[in-house]
């Protein structure tokens, strides 16, 4: 049985005296799960996840993580929208990064970052620089360098936002199969309903002024999965589902016109 990893308790997030971005977010992520956190932009996505990773201080409520069974666990990875890269530093030394901040040397690091390029695609491209690479190279890197501290909570940020729709494909792939693999529990930020309903079981639909939690969908499609779900019914209909209950949530100056 999976148990509850990570519960938001009617948080409240307020920046200044003016805006209220989150009010009354309550949410209880399980272990295993991934989950995407969808809605129009300004509707507290990105706030609820950096409150998540301690990343924002809360205004009130409260953020719990069951901690880990076994001493010594790393807790979180986060990648955020931006690679955020070294641009001095070759690919090695970036995923290495959070193993030389947390006092790992670079030969004691050295099995684990090379581990993390190879599950990226990217064992050939150690030496490169970020100036060399493609925008879904970057983003590869990114995610590796998540990857090389072994967390149990891969945290991401619209990171495919910025892609073209054949490398968003093929991260979305990579990444669920990454999840899969390692059994990580994923928070997702997208306002793709196609890009949530592929790669979730849980959609969490969020409402804007202030942002809160509108739904909480389950997914119930085979996980993990591949391009043919893309094509299959069961995925348009979940899409249809999905995009109805968004479009439930918005005022009308939420949608871009």
């Amino acid at each position: 049985m999976t148990r509850p990893l990570i519960r938001m308790d009617r948080v409240r997030k307020e920046f200044g005296k003016t805006v209220l971005a989150v009010e009354d977010m309550t949410l209880t992520i399980n272990e295993g799960d991934f989950i995407s956190l969808l809605g129009p932009s300004g509707c507290g996505k990105s706030t609820a996840l950096r409150m998540i990773a301690g990343l924002l201080p809360i205004t009130a409520g409260t953020v719990t993580i069951t901690p880990p069974e076994q001493k010594g666990e790393q807790d979180l990875g986060f990648v955020f929208q931006e690679p955020t890269l070294m641009p001095w530093a070759t690919v090695y030394n970036n995923v290495w990064l959070p193993l030389r901040l947390a006092g790992t040397d670079r030969a004691e690091a050295d099995e684990r970052v090379r581990a993390a390029l190879v599950e990226v695609g990217l064992s050939k491209f150690e030496k490169s620089y970020p100036r060399a690479l493609s925008g879904g190279m970057k983003m590869r890197v990114s995610i590796a360098r998540a990857m090389v501290t072994r967390p149990r909570i891969l945290l991401m940020d619209e990171p495919f936002a910025a892609l073209d729709e054949m490398t968003r494909m093929k991260l979305n792939n990579d990444v669920m199969r990454l999840a899969a693999e390692h059994r990580l529990t994923v928070v997702f930020v997208t306002h793709s309903v196609f890009e949530s309903v592929y790669l979730s079981n849980r959609i969490v639909v969020m409402a804007a002024r202030p942002g809160r939690v509108a739904a909480d969908l389950e997914v119930a499609a085979p996980w993990p999965r591949d391009d043919s779900f893309r094509t299959s019914t069961d995925y348009v209909e979940e899409c249809r589902r999905v995009s109805a209950t968004l479009k439930g949530t918005l005022h009308d100056d939420d949608i871009d016109h």
